[in-house]
């Protein structure tokens, strides 16, 4: 396996968690993007998203992920969950591999996820249950276009992480 394999999907659908394991499976090296960004700017993503703005950190963002999908070493990449949505990001991801993965779930599980980290998430911190209902299946309706641009649609409702694991290496093989 000499490819990048990247993961994509919402906040909260298990992009990172299903990664680390993915690479650990393949014995290759794995990259969480918004991590990455952090440590190149020196600065957590709350913190560039309040101190710089959302448009900054995009911009920031599209480099970033340039820099991942232009280097030779072959690993597993966690996208940010807007990631897909702006720039060209899914036209650079489809050129760089052939296997891009969007890990689907629905609103109820994401909601269940994402409520115990909420004030992590810069995007959500703000709102209460009811209105982070109605937010997730907004934003979920909106990137909908971009994340089945992906070379493979993964439902992931009811299936473990190691479960998620097979199903992309049964798709890489």
């Amino acid at each position: 396996m000499n490819e990048k394999i990247i993961l994509l999907g919402y906040m909260g659908s298990g992009k990172s968690t299903i990664g680390r394991l993915l690479a650990h499976s393949l014995s290759l090296p794995f990259e969480d993007l918004d991590h990455f960004i952090a440590r190149q700017e020196g600065k957590s993503i709350p913190e560039i998203f309040s101190q710089k703005g959302e448009i900054y950190f995009r911009k920031q963002e599209q480099t970033y992920l340039k820099e991942l999908l232009a280097s030779p070493t072959a690993m597993v990449i966690a996208l940010g969950g807007g990631t897909p949505c702006y720039g060209e990001a899914m036209e650079l991801v489809r050129a760089a591999s052939p296997y891009s993965f969007y890990l689907q779930l629905p609103t109820a599980d994401l909601l269940l996820r994402l409520l115990p980290q909420k004030q992590q998430r810069p995007l959500i911190a703000h709102l209460s249950e009811k209105d982070m209902e109605e937010f997730l299946n907004k934003h979920l309706f909106e990137r909908f276009p971009f994340y089945t641009q992906a070379h493979f649609i993964l439902p992931c409702h009811g299936l473990s992480p190691e479960q998620i694991v097979e199903k992309i290496k049964e798709k890489i093989k």
